[in-house]
């Protein structure tokens, strides 16, 4: 019987000690160790577009800062939705990550039925920048500023076009709110892809963009369109010549993209803490602010939970510009 009842207690012992390390291990030792794997970064649009540079000038810090590659994976299409799907369904461990921009909070009010709840699916990792709409007009339209083009606008009601990488995209909505702020009607003209927007606007066969500076760089340099104006509240330091929307003589026409990352709903808080930290490290590293700044972004912080209620708010504020501009669907 003592034989047996030693066995049995030492049974129960080597069960205690073992839960006991299995909890330790699933607790803040897993959040301290992680990542001990490559992390999967998901991007909603195609290599080359301002949101994958993005993408890929954080992975590359982030996997230097953790010592584990950040493998960016680009899954586009349907306004950014299929890769929000994706990381919604990916495991909650933090080896799962979602580049977001404000189509992410567009999405809602654009699809009557996602296959994922905005708010509820995502924890809010850290928000890292904006880029504020550059308003463009191809060098021969005859126009050299703001107040020209909006007179012009007036003087042909709908007879001007603007072009939109897709119905319903910021480029779309930015166009649409600047006619709605302005009083102007401009036809809408959607395209499969930002490339194919440029060449029309150089070319004469859009009369207009509403974008940010990254899509326009080259052409803006080379003089083959003529930048009009920013939609932000300060001009970028890569245009320095080119007036903001206010000083130009527009007032109350401000229209940005903002890029932050989040991840799959109950992701542990300490992993959450982790990475927002690293990620606000990144974004305010100088010579990653100076990257940023040359692409037309304007580096700019929130993490964890005010990033989700930045999120909220952009969701609540650009809902009813979406519903306003239905009419050109």
């Amino acid at each position: 019987m003592n034989f047996h009842r030693q066995l049995i207690c030492a049974a129960f012992a080597a069960f205690a000690g073992l839960s006991s390390q299995l909890a330790h291990a699933q607790g803040p030792d897993t959040a301290a160790a992680y990542p001990q794997r490559p992390i999967r970064m998901l991007v909603p649009l195609s290599p080359g577009t301002t949101t994958d540079v993005v993408a890929r000038q954080f992975a590359d810090r982030l996997g230097q800062r953790f010592g584990q590659p950040i493998i960016v994976d680009n899954k586009p299409g349907a306004g950014g939705t299929l890769a929000a799907q994706a990381a919604a369904k990916s495991p909650a461990d933090g080896y799962t990550i979602l580049l977001v921009n404000s189509q992410h909070a567009i999405n809602p009010a654009s699809y009557p039925s996602l296959p994922y709840d905005t708010l509820r699916d995502f924890s809010g990792i850290a928000l890292v920048g904006e880029a504020p709409s550059v308003i463009a007009v191809p060098r021969d339209l005859g126009v050299k500023t703001l107040a020209e083009f909006v007179a012009l606008a007036k003087s042909k009601p709908g007879s001007l076009n603007y072009g939109s990488s897709g119905i319903g995209s910021q480029t779309h909505l930015s166009g649409a709110y600047f006619a709605n702020r302005t009083g102007v009607t401009l036809t809408h003209v959607p395209y499969r892809s930002g490339s194919e927007v440029v060449s029309d606007l150089v070319t004469n066969r859009i009369q207009s963009v509403f974008v940010p500076a990254a899509f326009l760089f080259g052409q803006i340099q080379s003089g083959k369109v003529r930048a009009l104006a920013v939609a932000g509240t300060e001009r970028l330091a890569t245009l320095r010549d080119v007036p903001t929307t206010a000083e130009a003589g527009v007032s109350g026409v401000e229209f940005s993209t903002w890029f932050g990352f989040v991840a799959p709903a109950r992701t542990p808080p300490q992993v959450l803490a982790k990475l927002a930290e690293a990620l606000k490290a990144v974004a305010q590293d100088p010579a990653e602010r100076e990257k940023l700044l040359g692409q037309g972004i304007t580096p700019r912080v929130m993490v964890l939970g005010e990033f989700d209620t930045y999120i909220k708010a952009e969701i609540d504020r650009l809902a009813p510009i979406v519903k306003a501009v239905a009419s050109d669907k």
